[in-house]
């Protein structure tokens, strides 16, 4: 096995994970200013969203099983043969940050982590009262889906239309605060968590009350990451509010977070 040096201005891929309901092309200035900035940017499209063909129903169901081994898997691999021999990140917004920690502990292979306004959404990590909301909504989502057939986040005002047990497998986070309970997955999850050494940066939006600090900070904590850096961007810093989306109207902060994080971050890999 030989090992090829990445120094820190070694070319880099990245594989961006939206956020829940939203759309790959949402995140178009996102992707461009990272490639000013040297970094290949693949932003990948979520089953039921955008321009993907599937649409959540009670006969066209999937969860994180699905996802994970079988799209992120398929991406991962497809942007390995686009980019030979490149350091290859995997990163997201909101959920999708957890989705990349996630494929690090199921496929490994993931030279660095990014994490934008993400984090485990345990309820016990949000602020009062907005904690008891949130472990309402966990608690409720079970029921809800298996009677729809699917989530009505286009009704609700929280994501859009949804596959049931994704929201399932979601809720089971929400109440548990771990992913050893996702349907179809492996139980051991935590212990894969822990052998994920990748470096990880974490982007905190200052106004960002659907993701407190602490989930980040759980996030993190699962994983022996050797390399753990925390960035909190204000309005100032951003150009436009600091909450949970404005920031993907103008990204080059964010941008230029990762982009410097990861010339610092630049490490040997094994081929």
């Amino acid at each position: 096995m030989t090992e090829t040096r990445l120094t820190p201005s070694s070319p880099a891929v990245l594989l961006w994970l939206p956020a829940l309901g939203v759309p790959a092309r949402k995140y178009e200035r996102l992707s461009t200013a990272l490639e000013a900035r040297g970094i290949a940017c693949r932003v990948h499209e979520w089953r039921g969203t955008g321009t993907h063909p599937l649409r959540a129903g009670r006969e066209t169901d999937w969860g994180y099983c699905e996802l994970l081994e079988e799209d992120i898997a398929g991406a991962l691999t497809a942007l390995r043969v686009e980019h030979p021999g490149r350091a290859v990140l995997a990163g997201g917004h909101s959920i999708g940050g957890q989705f990349a920690v996630l494929a690090a502990a199921l496929h490994g292979g993931i030279d660095g982590l990014v994490a934008v306004g993400s984090g485990v959404p345990d309820w016990r990590l949000f602020p009062a009262p907005l904690r008891w909301l949130v472990c309402g909504f966990g608690h409720a989502l079970p029921p809800l889906t298996r009677w729809i057939g699917h989530y009505p986040g286009e009704r609700l005002r929280f994501a859009g239309r949804e596959a049931g047990q994704l929201m399932r497998d979601w809720a089971s986070t929400v109440r548990h605060g771990h992913y050893d309970r996702l349907a179809g997955l492996p139980t051991d999850f935590s212990a894969r968590l822990r052998q994920v050494e990748a470096p990880m940066l974490g982007i905190h939006l200052a106004a960002d009350w659907l993701v407190p600090a602490a989930a980040f900070d759980a996030l993190a904590a699962a994983t022996a990451t050797r390399s753990l850096r925390k960035a909190r961007l204000d309005e100032a810093q951003l150009g436009v509010p600091a909450d949970h989306f404005a920031w993907m109207r103008s990204p080059q902060a964010i941008a230029d977070t990762l982009a410097q994080w990861w010339r610092a971050e630049a490490r040997p890999v094994s081929l």
